[in-house]
């Protein structure tokens, strides 16, 4: 990690750094304040060599004391010393607590002992550290061998007494909190760092460049309320999601599926990612545009495009696979006329054989011949194989990858269940994208001074007088609608699996019926197919 890198993190984790520094300096702030003062009060002994005539005996005295004085700073601590001082001051400590509160330290190069003591009296301080010296002292004298005169070979010398300090010595609440910033920034900093690294998720355009090479086609932006309100481009035409999916319906264009039938696969790595959303507000781009469409809604698990598109689902694509109907009986238009939906129908026991056998093969010749392009929402890959089954057969696969929804490994493991079945990556929609990862010009906003106010609605809009598109139902279902909600309602015409049907279906050695291309007119009025 480069500084380049180092200050992205903190740009993109400053508030986790802040939180975490302020926070160390408040619990030191408030340790500081709550801790009870104590003061300390210093004495110093001086410590000299008795006799001496010459010159050479001075100087081997002062060696001498040198060396004593390291042991007389341990006398110091001792019971022989401060038994005497609790007895004389009246305390009601042992020597032992005492020696905690007792410190002797000899200055470098001399022969001068400096004893301290802390207390939370300053006057009790003074007391102690004057009596602790008084006592060496005659410790001193005691230990400190004599001459044939009976003279000490060492005195010890109170040159300084100690005086009742005049301010508390602990806490020191500058010197504290300067350590609990210091402290606090370096854990902030240390945390958002390991955040950083510990973090794989995916959020941003680099961090799905750190996982594939594969090309962002599209980044749409979050919507807390997409789930309730998903037409996004038909509810809210001028939003700037709803330009992200003109942006993505543009860059279809230029995908590389010219070799290959036009259809596309929509999935994501796990559930919640958005790839229904995607899938529905896409294929409305693209009939806006004049482009016929065929959404199928390939996800046999947990089918969603009948219920964001008010449809009747129970009669659709299962229904086809298994040989109850074709494929013009049971699609649905939508919208301007350009776009037609065909729903799951009923959810199968076995949804990974339907979309794996020759009936679905046939089904996607027959709708990319009709259609200009053919949109297939297919669920998740990681939890179940459709998705990858599906791109198989299509002409590629848009992977919508959800920010903040799932990680890198998810990822990765996903791109590889595609390249498993040599399906063909046409590109990634990031979604779900948070405002501050989306680029300045994301929230530009047409009013309504650009366009008529147009009614933010779910409901498809009516066709125009005149039109040949097939009318939208706005009230009351439409026939065909009503003759598919029938159909649903009677058991003993839905088969239970691929070539299983129960009563009232033809026999079971019949041969499903053949999926027929929709007879269109062509400008000259004769039938083409």
């Amino acid at each position: 990690m480069d500084v380049g890198d180092f200050l992205a993190v903190l740009r993109k984790r400053w508030i986790v750094a802040t939180v975490i520094a302020l926070g160390t300096l408040a619990a030191t702030a408030v340790l500081t304040l709550a801790s009870t003062p104590t003061y300390t009060a210093t004495t110093s002994v001086f410590f000299s060599v008795q006799g001496g005539a010459t010159v050479s005996d001075l100087v081997q005295g002062s060696t001498y004391a040198e060396k004593q004085v390291q042991s007389y700073a341990e006398v110091a601590t001792s019971p022989l010393v401060l038994q005497p001082v609790i007895d004389d001051l009246g305390l009601d400590v042992s020597p032992q607590s005492l020696a905690s509160t007792v410190t002797a330290t000899i200055p470098l190069n001399t022969v001068i002992i400096e004893i301290s003591a802390v207390n939370e009296s300053p006057q009790q301080a003074a007391n102690i550290a004057n009596a602790v010296a008084a006592e060496l002292a005659e410790a001193v004298a005691a230990l400190a061998p004599a001459d044939t005169a009976g003279t000490e070979a060492v005195r010890a010398t109170i040159i300084a007494e100690a005086t009742v300090p005049a301010g508390a010595s602990s806490p020191n609440v500058t010197r504290n909190l300067g350590l609990g910033l210091v402290l606090g920034v370096g854990l902030g900093i240390g945390l958002a760092l390991l955040r950083e690294v510990l973090d794989s998720k995916v959020r941003t355009e680099s961090d799905v460049a750190r996982v594939t090479e594969a090309s962002i086609v599209a980044t749409i932006g979050y919507d807390g309320d997409a789930s309730a309100h998903p037409l996004t481009v038909q509810a809210d035409p001028h939003s700037p999601r709803a330009e992200a999916y003109r942006r993505l319906r543009t860059n279809l264009q230029f995908l590389d599926i010219a070799d290959r039938s036009h259809s596309i696969v929509i999935t994501s790595s796990l559930p919640g990612e958005g790839k229904s959303t995607t899938s529905i507000n896409l294929a409305i781009a693209l009939a806006e545009a004049g482009t016929r469409v065929l959404l199928v809604d390939a996800d046999l698990r947990r089918p969603q495009v009948a219920k964001y598109l008010q449809l009747e689902g129970r009669v659709g694509l299962t229904t086809v696979l298994i040989g109850r109907a074709d494929l013009p009986s049971v699609v649905q238009p939508w919208g301007n006329g350009n776009l037609h939906v065909l729903p799951s129908g009923r959810v199968p026991p076995n949804p990974s054989e339907l979309l794996g056998s020759h009936a679905m093969e046939s089904l996607m010749e027959v709708a990319t011949e009709q259609y200009d392009m053919v949109i297939l929402d297919s669920p998740p890959l990681l939890p179940v194989t459709d998705s990858a089954i599906l791109a198989g057969k299509a002409g590629g696969a848009l992977v919508v990858v959800g920010s903040d929804n799932v990680h890198m490994a998810q990822l990765e493991d996903s791109l590889e269940a595609l390249e498993a079945v040599d399906a063909r990556v046409l590109g990634l929609v990031l979604n779900k994208i948070q405002r501050k990862h989306i680029g300045k010009y994301h929230g530009y906003h047409y009013g309504s001074s650009y366009a008529p106010q147009m009614e933010r609605t779910t409901r498809p809009r009516p066709r125009r007088r005149g039109s040949s598109a097939p009318k939208v139902p706005s009230g009351e279902p439409v026939a065909k609608a009503r003759s598919l909600r029938q159909a649903a309602d009677h058991p003993q015409s839905v088969t239970t699996g691929v070539g299983e049907r129960t009563s009232g279906a033809s026999r079971p050695e019949d041969p499903p019926p053949s999926i027929q291309p929709r007879r269109t007119r062509d400008s000259g009025g004769s039938r083409s197919t």
